[in-house]
């Protein structure tokens, strides 16, 4: 490659924020026929870095070169009129359009002073023929899978004429074959000669699509490496800036077996959801909820929490029988649930980190007893500096935090509960492998506290490293419970 001219040459790119510094003279190279992994924490300015290539942001300094020219792209149309295409984490498309709507939305053909609809559709489905998709394209973009509306969307991307493609996080909601598809298609523009960017927080990802890894770290610039040079355990330490023995280190609480038990469900059942569920949740343990999806893990933690009504069964918390009609109740009664969905289910990204993190507390205290805002303040203050959330202040508006940052505040919201029960679903999905290390420390601590935790991952690993038991979920049922010797891979597996 480098007797080839690249076909992006950023060099120099400067973005700051109030109060933020989220890019530093950062330089990169792109080379047509290559893919290249764009890896970092959370907060390390992958997002800004793409959106200043794409014309989300304007650069405050620096020059990229495209293609032999010096661009500067005012929006995301220019830049992809100039031939920059982005593909996101979640389809940014129009469900209620059909497919070939989606596709040529912005640039129909047109037929005097109407849209050529016949022509659309017959242009759609050749440019999704490439990616060996035959489908109706005259149906709605929402009848079909996320797999599907995510090759749509490449499909348009790669139909305005692109010569570098971004992907950014893909892969989040597509299961195992459907990513196998996904990089079929992009080594095969790969051959064509696209230049692809590629982010992702799996690492095993990067591994398997990338020719170059370039890391990038608070803003700045840590290397650029061929892929086949750089092990894992290295792409880790150059990510967090520190060595991997701090996570690797990470151990599960030693936990006393005659700990009181503060939550006993025996034999419950949700409509459609699980069947006939037993456990139980000890002071001071994480217990470990593994399987696949839609095996029931989550279902319970909601069934529990009272978001889902339990059809049978009982539920018994400190030897007191309870039956939670609705996630309020639940709340008084110390129980905590942070969701699997956080941007849909969890943060409020409009509100400030104040205001997030102090809501459910608020929310069990009533409107009736409303707290200051001095005195929010003291709460967001300490979970900031106790969970070390990345924000200027506690004024920060939550949804320009990283995703390892929100996550922080939605936990932090339920520390500043209180909560004798603790449930985690999915804590570390979509966040970056020094925030998973450090909210697996965090949850490791509370456990040393007396809180009992439980931890709903599809990362074995983790469930594995923390848990003191582990309830293998099925088919909507329980079908066994490993205890601390008996926790390994194979074993859950």
């Amino acid at each position: 490659m480098q007797s080839v001219q690249p076909i992006l040459d950023v060099k120099n790119v400067s973005k700051t924020f109030p109060g933020v510094k989220a890019l530093n003279n950062v330089n990169i190279e792109l080379f047509p026929g290559e893919v290249l992994a764009l890896c970092g924490e959370n907060g390390a300015g992958k997002s800004t870095l793409i959106k200043c290539l794409t014309g989300v942001y304007q650069m405050d300094s620096g020059t990229i070169m495209f293609d032999g020219k010096k661009i500067r792209p005012q929006s995301v149309s220019e830049a992809m009129k100039m031939g920059i295409s982005s593909v996101y984490q979640e389809v940014n498309l129009c469900p209620n359009l059909t497919v070939a709507e989606n596709i040529f939305i912005g640039r129909q053909p047109m037929k005097g002073i109407f849209v050529d609809w016949a022509k659309m559709n017959k242009l759609s489905k050749k440019a999704l023929e490439r990616f060996d998709l035959d489908i109706n394209v005259t149906r709605n973009l929402d009848s079909y899978s996320v797999a599907v509306q995510q090759m749509v969307a490449i499909a348009r991307a790669v139909d305005v004429s692109a010569k570098v493609l971004i992907f950014d996080e893909p892969t989040s909601s597509l299961d195992k074959d459907e990513v196998d598809s996904l990089f079929e298609v992009i080594r095969k523009l790969k051959k064509e000669g696209m230049a692809i960017i590629f982010i992702t927080h799996f690492l095993d990802q990067v591994y398997q699509i990338s020719d170059r890894i370039t890391v990038l770290r608070n803003g700045e610039l840590v290397g650029e490496y061929l892929a086949q040079d750089l092990p894992r355990l290295e792409l880790v330490a150059k990510m967090i800036g520190k060595d991997f023995d701090q996570i690797t280190s990470l151990k599960r609480v030693s936990f006393e077996k005659e700990h009181k038990v503060l939550l006993d469900a025996k034999d419950i059942s949700v409509d459609a959801s699980i069947s006939n569920v037993d456990l139980t949740i000890k002071e001071g343990e994480t217990l470990g909820f593994a399987g696949l999806l839609g095996s029931g893990r989550s279902e319970t933690a909601r069934a529990l929490f009272g978001l889902d009504r339990i059809k049978s069964g009982t539920v018994s918390l400190k030897g007191n029988a309870v039956r939670f009609g609705a996630p309020a109740a639940a709340i008084k009664n110390r129980l905590a649930f942070c969701p699997e969905d956080r941007k849909r289910d969890g943060i409020i990204s409009d509100l400030t980190v104040r205001e997030n993190i102090i809501l459910a507390l608020q929310g069990r205290t009533g409107v009736f007893k409303y707290y200051t805002k001095k005195k929010q303040n003291e709460f967001a203050n300490r979970y900031i500096e106790m969970l070390g959330i990345a924000t200027p202040d506690a004024e920060k508006i939550s949804g320009e935090l990283s995703g390892g940052n929100q996550q922080k505040v939605i936990l932090a919201r339920w520390l500043a509960t209180e909560p004798d029960v603790l449930m985690l679903d999915e804590p570390t999905r979509g966040i970056d492998v020094g925030a998973k290390a450090e909210i697996m420390r965090i949850t490791l601590d509370l456990c040393e506290k007396g809180m009992a935790i439980v931890f709903i991952s599809s990362e074995l690993d983790e469930v594995v490293k923390l848990s003191n038991r582990v309830v293998v979920m099925r088919d909507r049922k329980k079908i066994a419970e490993l205890s601390e010797e008996e926790i390994d891979h194979d074993r859950v597996l």
